[in-house]
C-alpha cells in the first residue's frame, strides 16, 4: 500500500504562493518614494510651497531695513503695465494684452525686489568677519570654496576657491595683515597648481580692492583657463596637500541670524 504524504499542520495558513499580500510586496501604496540621493522626494506642491515661504520671509526681512519697498515694488508693477496697456491702446486691443501686461508687471516688481533685497543683505554682512566666505559660497557654477585657509587671530581670513579660472585666494581684513597671508599661501599653492593660474583678491573699498558688493562679479568674469578634466585633477592635487582651516567667525545674515562654519564649508562640486 502506497504511504500518503504527511501534512504539517503546524505550518501558519497563507505561507506559500497564496502570501502575495500587501505587506509581501517591494513597494505598497503607502511607501515613501526614494529620489537617486537616497533622500525622499518631495512633492511638487511642497517644494513651491516651501519657495513662497522663503519669499515672504525674505520680504519681510527686507522690508525691515528698506521701508520704501513696497512702494518701489508698485511703481515698478505699474510702469511696465502702463506702458504694455498703451501699446495695446495703440494696436486697438487693451483687454487682449492686459494678462500679459499684468504678467510683466509682476515680473518687474519681482526684479526690483530681488536687487534690493540683494543689496539689503550685503548692507548688513558688510565689514563684519566672515562676509567675503559667505558671499563666494553663495556664486552659482562650479565653485569649490574653502573658507578660512589662512587667518590671524584679529579676524582677517583667507579663503581658496577653486574653479575654471584656476585658483582665487580672497582675503578680507586688515591689508596689512591679509597681504603676507596672501603672498604664502600663493607660495604654497604654486608647487602644486601647475599651470594653473593663482589669483589674489583683496575684499575692501581702498583702491586696488574689490568691494564686497561686486566680489561674486568680479570671481565669476576672471577667464576659463581650465577644462574639466584640468580643474579635477588641480581639486585632487589641492586636496592632497590638506593644510589646517582656520575657523572663520560667523557673520551676519538678514534677520538677526548667525552664520555657523559648518554652513559656510560647503564643498561645491
Amino acid at each position: 500500500m502506497a504511504r500518503s504524504r504527511p501534512t504539517d499542520s503546524s505550518a501558519p495558513p497563507g505561507t506559500g504562493k497564496a502570501a502575495t499580500g500587501p505587506g509581501s510586496r517591494g513597494r505598497g501604496k503607502g511607501a515613501t518614494k526614494v529620489g537617486k540621493d537616497g533622500q525622499p522626494k518631495v512633492g511638487r506642491l511642497k517644494k513651491v510651497g516651501a519657495q513662497v515661504r522663503m519669499m515672504k520671509q525674505a520680504y519681510t526681512l527686507t522690508r525691515k531695513n528698506d521701508p520704501k519697498l513696497p512702494w518701489v515694488m508698485l511703481i515698478a508693477f505699474v510702469a511696465v503695465a502702463a506702458v504694455i496697456e498703451l501699446i495695446a491702446i495703440l494696436f486697438g486691443a487693451p483687454f487682449l494684452f492686459l494678462p500679459i501686461a499684468i504678467l510683466f508687471g509682476l515680473l518687474a516688481a519681482l526684479i526690483v525686489f530681488g536687487r534690493r533685497a540683494q543689496g539689503s543683505a550685503y548692507r548688513q554682512v558688510e565689514g563684519q568677519p566672515g562676509a567675503a566666505a559667505w558671499v563666494l559660497e553663495g556664486m552659482r557654477g562650479d565653485w569649490q570654496v574653502s573658507s578660512g585657509v589662512a587667518g590671524t587671530t584679529q579676524l582677517d581670513a583667507v579663503h581658496r576657491v577653486l574653479g575654471r579660472p584656476g585658483v582665487i585666494l580672497v582675503g578680507e581684513g586688515a591689508p596689512s595683515r591679509i597681504r603676507p597671508l596672501l603672498a604664502q599661501e600663493k607660495k604654497r599653492l604654486a608647487r602644486i597648481a601647475g599651470d594653473a593660474p593663482i589669483y589674489d583678491v583683496l575684499v575692501g573699498d581702498e583702491e586696488g580692492q574689490v568691494p564686497l558688493r561686486k566680489l561674486s562679479a568680479h570671481v565669476m568674469k576672471l577667464p576659463r583657463n581650465l577644462s574639466g578634466g584640468e580643474l579635477n585633477a588641480l581639486r585632487k592635487r589641492v586636496a592632497a596637500l590638506g593644510g589646517t582651516r582656520m575657523p572663520v567667525p560667523g557673520g551676519p545674515l538678514p534677520g538677526g541670524r548667525q552664520m555657523t562654519v559648518s554652513q559656510r564649508q560647503v564643498r561645491r562640486r
